[in-house]
């Protein structure tokens, strides 16, 4: 390979496995700008679709050592970023063992850019540590952004001429971080999924983000006096280079199998942009009747929105289920048995909307069907399975089995 003349640093963030996508612009215009780029990630390239269900992550790990240089760890596919192969990628400031709190990762990495010295580091924020499955992150912790920033600032001022910063955090708290780090050059932000964009100056710490899903990214260009930063999407699909070649092969194949059509969608899901809210009051007032289930509680972020057409695929399913929940019982705490109240309130702020079946919760319930996730995270532990997961709920919801389907069923 040629000497590589960095003149850039390029982040994406929140790729969450849409390998359709970067089967067109993302693979091919990533290799071009590699001679010239620092190219890194924001954290959660895994997760999200079929391609991740069907690989296990190899299509993602292939395509994170052939392209990218430097890693911030995400919650989504936390495990991920302990393998061999990418380990040595990933830097973070803040994670550390909690028996010794020794860092879990290298905490950044130094390298020269238009002759600076920019030292590369990444942190992650506390609500996104505590969605990471809890034997995920047995052992574990992360401490205060900002202060493990400083700390390590302190450290190695003397040898670096600027900071870049690789948030999985959100874009709110990386403005607030921006301030509370004003010796930050550029904060490229992850984990929010929100609107903001930018660049936004907060001081003379420039904040922003590329788009997710593997649809665009963000750029910092070292220029005359400092940096100059912008989002732009990824261009239509190019020539395969040849060392990308074999990864775009296997990325083609799982595609196809995703094809595969699992039944005719209902109404009203046809042809719309999925309601998730929708979705769930009727998937849980159906278990709730059909398992005979005291009370049924599942959280809206299990689900992500889809546009569906008129046949149900395995690639929309695994893309509106995509974390293969298995539904399981478990006991509520007992300080929530008499007033579920604050439940719900603080499964509300950790992980977004729930919804539950009855509507009011009942005082005085001791168990709930839910996920394996909310079941270990936030409440008393699973007490035995279901027998379902959440992806086949939401199949039997949303489609009616094809005709041959229905006939190999009777069988």
């Amino acid at each position: 390979m040629a000497p590589r003349n960095l003149q850039r640093i390029i982040a994406t963030t929140d790729v969450h496995s849409a390998l359709g996508t970067a089967t067109g612009g993302m693979l091919t215009h990533l290799h071009a700008l590699k001679a010239t780029s620092l190219i890194a990630d924001c954290g959660d390239f895994f997760e999200g679709t079929g391609y991740y269900h069907l690989g296990k992550g190899q299509l993602e790990r292939e395509t994170l050592t052939s392209l990218y240089d430097v890693l911030a760890p995400g919650n989504h596919g936390w495990p991920h970023y302990f393998e061999p192969g990418l380990h040595p990628m990933t830097v973070c400031a803040n994670a550390v063992a909690e028996a010794d709190g020794k860092p879990l990762f290298a905490r950044l990495r130094i390298v020269r850019i238009r002759g600076r010295r920019v030292a590369v580091t990444a942190i992650m924020g506390p609500q996104a540590f505590n969605t990471i499955p809890t034997h995920q992150r047995a052992g574990h912790q992360v401490t205060e952004p900002a202060a493990a920033l400083r700390q390590l600032m302190l450290e190695h001022h003397h040898h670096t001429d600027a900071w870049i910063i690789l948030s999985h955090s959100g874009f709110t708290e990386d403005l607030k971080l921006a301030t509370a780090c004003p010796f930050a050059d550029v904060i490229f932000a992850g984990h929010c999924h929100s609107e903001i964009y930018g660049p936004i100056s907060v001081g003379d710490t420039l904040v922003l983000k590329g788009a997710e899903l593997g649809v665009g990214y963000a750029l910092a260009d070292a220029v005359p006096g400092g940096w100059a930063a912008r989002t732009t999407h990824f261009p239509v699909a190019g020539h395969i280079p040849d060392a990308l070649t074999a990864l775009h092969q296997k990325i083609a194949f799982t595609g196809r199998m995703l094809t595969k059509v699992l039944g005719t969608v209902n109404e009203p899901y046809r042809n719309t942009e999925l309601d998730r809210g929708h979705l769930l009051a009727e998937i849980t007032a159906r278990l709730h009747t059909g398992l005979g289930a005291d009370t049924v509680l599942i959280n809206e972020t299990a689900l992500r929105p889809v546009h569906l057409g008129e046949h149900l695929t395995l690639a929309d399913l695994l893309a509106i289920e995509p974390f293969d929940n298995e539904l399981v019982h478990a006991f509520l705490p007992e300080e929530h048995t008499a007033d579920p109240g604050p439940l719900l309130d603080q499964l509300a702020e950790q992980v977004g909307p729930v919804t539950i079946a009855p509507r009011p919760l009942p005082s005085g319930i001791r168990t709930v069907l839910t996920t394996e996730y909310l079941a270990d995270t936030f409440l008393g532990g699973r007490t035995h399975q279901a027998g379902l997961r959440l992806g086949q709920a939401v199949r039997r919801t949303l489609a009616t089995p094809l005709p041959d389907e229905k006939e190999e069923a009777a069988r």
